[in-house]
C-alpha cells in the first residue's frame, strides 16, 4: 500500500512484535496458577511478588511450548539460550526487572506465509522468538485518586515473536496476525484471545519514499485486536507522512493508539537496548536443550494450516479460497472433515459449512465449538439430500429447524412429513393441473418463449410444497410441454 502525500507516494514499512501467552498451568518461574479471570492478587507466589531470597525455577512445559512454536514457524531452535535481566521500573513489576532473553534467545530465524485477499501469498521473516515473564497490571479505574496493582499476571510465561520489517500495508499486517494466531492455536501453545490479553501486539511503523532507506520508526504499544492494529498502522503512517511533508522530523518513540479518537499519541521516548542494562540473570543457568527432545517435539507436531489447506485442495478438490477459509481455525477444519468423510461430493459439504453454517454462526456471534448443529447432524442432513430423501430446497428449511431445536435431520423430516416426492404419478398429476390452469402461459411457451419453463417448474414445486424431486419435475414437465 502506498500513501499519497503532497510530495508523491510514500511506502509504509511494518514490523510486528507479538506477545503470546504460553498455555501452561503455572507461570514461567513459579508454581502459581495462570487462570484468566481470577480475583486480583490471588494467583501470586513469593517469586512473582519478588520477596527477598526467592529463586526462579524454570517451567519445563513453557520451554517445550516455545520449542513447538519455533518448529511450527520453521525456525532455528537454539540448543543453548540465556535468560537476562531487563531492568526498568513500573509499579506492576515488583522486582524492578523482567527476566527475558536478549542476546541468545531460544528460537532464531523463521518464516511465516501470509495469504492475501487477491489469492497471492507472501513470506514474512521471523527474526526471533524468546521467552520472558509478563508484568502485573496497573488498574487506574478502580478509585478516583489511586492506582491499584493486580499481580496475577506477574510472572506468566510469554513468547515474544518478532517479525522482520517485511510488511508493507495494514492488510498484510492483519493477514500476518491472523495466520500467526491460527498457527499458535493449531499448536495449542497460545489461545490467541486478544480480548483477554493473551495475545498482544506492538507495531513498529515507519515511512519512506519507494527505494529509499528505512525511516525512523515509532512503536505503537499493546494493541489488542487485529482490526485496531490495522487502523493504528494506517493512522500512524499518515501522521508521519504529514509531519515530514510539513518540515518536521519523526522521533523514535513509543506511542499509544486511541481507537475512539482515531489517533496515536506519545507515551515515552523509545528506549534503546543499553537503557535496560541487560545482563545474564545470576539465578538462572544457561538453558541447554537435548537435541533428541527437540526432534521428538518436531515429530509430534500437528498438521498445520498451510499443509492442511494443500491437502484439502488435493484430496477434496476444493478451491484454494474455500480450503483457506476452512483451515483458518483447527476446529473448523475438523468439523468440515467430519461432514465430508466418505462423501461423493465433498464440495457440497464445504458449501454447507461455509455458507449455511458459518452464516448462522456469524449471525449469532458463535464460534464453531458452540455450533447449534453438530458435524454429525449436518452430515446426516447431507446424506438425506444425496440419497434423494429430501431436495436441496427442503434441506435449507430442515437446517433452520435444526439450528432452532438441535434435532437431527431424519427426525425432523419424519416428524414434518418432508420426504421428497419421487412418485411419477403424483408429479404428473401436479404438472397436469398446472398446465390445465395456465393455458395462456402454455401457449406463450409453445409459441417461442422458452424462458417460461422456469416459471412452470416453480409452479409445480409450489403445488407440491417443494417436496417434488426437481430433476423428475424438469424431465416430466419438458415431456408434457413439448419442450
Amino acid at each position: 500500500m502506498m500513501i499519497e502525500g503532497r510530495t508523491g507516494k510514500w511506502e509504509i514499512v511494518i514490523g510486528l512484535e507479538v506477545h503470546a501467552q504460553v498455555i501452561s498451568k503455572s507461570k514461567l518461574f513459579s508454581g502459581a496458577a495462570t487462570d484468566f479471570g481470577a480475583a486480583p492478587n490471588t494467583q501470586v507466589s513469593f517469586v512473582d511478588a519478588a520477596f527477598p531470597g526467592m529463586l526462579p525455577v524454570i517451567n519445563k512445559v513453557c520451554v517445550e511450548q516455545a520449542i513447538k512454536t519455533g518448529l511450527g514457524l520453521g525456525a532455528e531452535i537454539n540448543t543453548v539460550s540465556v535468560f537476562d535481566r531487563k531492568n526498568y521500573f513500573y509499579p506492576d513489576l515488583p522486582a524492578g526487572y523482567q527476566i527475558s532473553q536478549y542476546t541468545r534467545p531460544i528460537v532464531g530465524k523463521g518464516k511465516l506465509l501470509i495469504d492475501l485477499p487477491d489469492g497471492a501469498s507472501r513470506e514474512i521473516g521471523i527474526t526471533r522468538l524468546h521467552l520472558e515473564q509478563d508484568a502485573g497490571k496497573s488498574m487506574h479505574d478502580q478509585n478516583p485518586s489511586k492506582t491499584y496493582v493486580d499481580l496475577n499476571r506477574s510472572g506468566v510465561a510469554l513468547m515474544e515473536i518478532v517479525s522482520e520489517p517485511d510488511m508493507r500495508s495494514p492488510e498484510e499486517a492483519g493477514a500476518y496476525l491472523r495466520k500467526l494466531r491460527s498457527i499458535l492455536r493449531y499448536l495449542e501453545t497460545c489461545d490467541g484471545n486478544m480480548d483477554e490479553g493473551s495475545m498482544r501486539c506492538d507495531a513498529n511503523v515507519s515511512v519512506r519514499k519507494p527505494g529509499e532507506k528505512f525511516g525512523t520508526r515509532c512503536e505503537i504499544k499493546n494493541v489488542n485486536s487485529v482490526r485496531y492494529v490495522m487502523q493504528a498502522i494506517e493512522i500512524e503512517a499518515r501522521r508521519q507522512v504529514e509531519l515530514i511533508e510539513n518540515g518536521g522530523k519523526v522521533d523514535q518513540e513509543t506511542r499509544l493508539f486511541d481507537p475512539n479518537k482515531g489517533e496515536t499519541r506519545p507515551m515515552r521516548s523509545k528506549e534503546h537496548a543499553h537503557d535496560y542494562r541487560y545482563f545474564p540473570d545470576p539465578d538462572l543457568l544457561p538453558l541447554v536443550l537435548d537435541p533428541k527432545r527437540v526432534e521428538a517435539i518436531k515429530a509430534a507436531l500437528p498438521e498445520l494450516p498451510d499443509a492442511k489447506r494443500e491437502r484439502f485442495v488435493r484430496d477434496y478438490k476444493l478451491s484454494p479460497y474455500d480450503a483457506g477459509v476452512l483451515v483458518a481455525e483447527r476446529e473448523q477444519a475438523e468439523y468440515f472433515e467430519t461432514v465430508a468423510k466418505g462423501r461423493k461430493d465433498p464440495k457440497l459439504a464445504a458449501n454447507w459449512v461455509i455458507v449455511e453454517l458459518f452464516g448462522v454462526l456469524n449471525k449469532q456471534n458463535l464460534d464453531i465449538t458452540k455450533s447449534p448443529v453438530s458435524a454429525r447432524n449436518l452430515a446426516g442432513l447431507l446424506d438425506l439430500m444425496e440419497d434423494n430423501t429430501i431436495s436441496g430446497r427442503i434441506a435449507k428449511d430442515v437446517f433452520q429447524i435444526m439450528v432452532e431445536t438441535g434435532k437431527d435431520a431424519a427426525a425432523i423430516v419424519q416428524e414434518k412429513g418432508l420426504r421428497q416426492v419421487t412418485d411419477t404419478g403424483a408429479i404428473d398429476a401436479a404438472i397436469d393441473k398446472v398446465i390445465a390452469d395456465n393455458a395462456a402461459k402454455v401457449g406463450e411457451y409453445r409459441g417461442g418463449k422458452p424462458t417460461l419453463f422456469g416459471w412452470f417448474v416453480g409452479q409445480v414445486m409450489k403445488a407440491t410444497q417443494g417436496k417434488a424431486n426437481p430433476a423428475m419435475v424438469n424431465e416430466r414437465l419438458k415431456a408434457k410441454l413439448g419442450g
